[in-house]
């Protein structure tokens, strides 16, 4: 009998609680992703990223409660590259962006 697929899951660890990470859709829904490898999270999330192994079954089955009915498996970063460093930004020339001073509302 063949062993069923198992996924590397991006998790976020806060203390002793490990929740799934969770993504949007181009079109805003949310999505569960998994990765074939955990070479291939590390890649597109960094190295830093925590994770889980959970077969497919499971993390529909972790995720369902949710609403979350999409599974993504090995997405591909879709969002634009920077294009420079913080210090290249309109206001950066702005006393008020140097301190890190923010205006407040009234």
């Amino acid at each position: 009998m063949a062993r069923a697929a198992v996924w590397h899951v991006p998790v976020t660890v806060t203390g002793r609680t490990t929740s799934l990470r969770l993504f949007r859709l181009r079109d805003g829904r949310r999505c569960a992703v998994g990765f074939s490898s955990a070479g291939a999270l590390a890649e597109l999330l960094g190295p830093e990223q925590s994770a889980v192994e959970l077969g497919e079954p499971a993390l529909r089955a972790l995720t369902a409660p949710l609403g979350v009915d999409e599974l993504v498996l090995d997405p591909r970063l879709s969002a634009l590259p920077v294009t420079g460093p913080a210090d290249a930004r309109p206001d950066a020339g702005h006393p008020a962006s140097r301190s890190g001073a923010r205006l407040q509302r009234r």
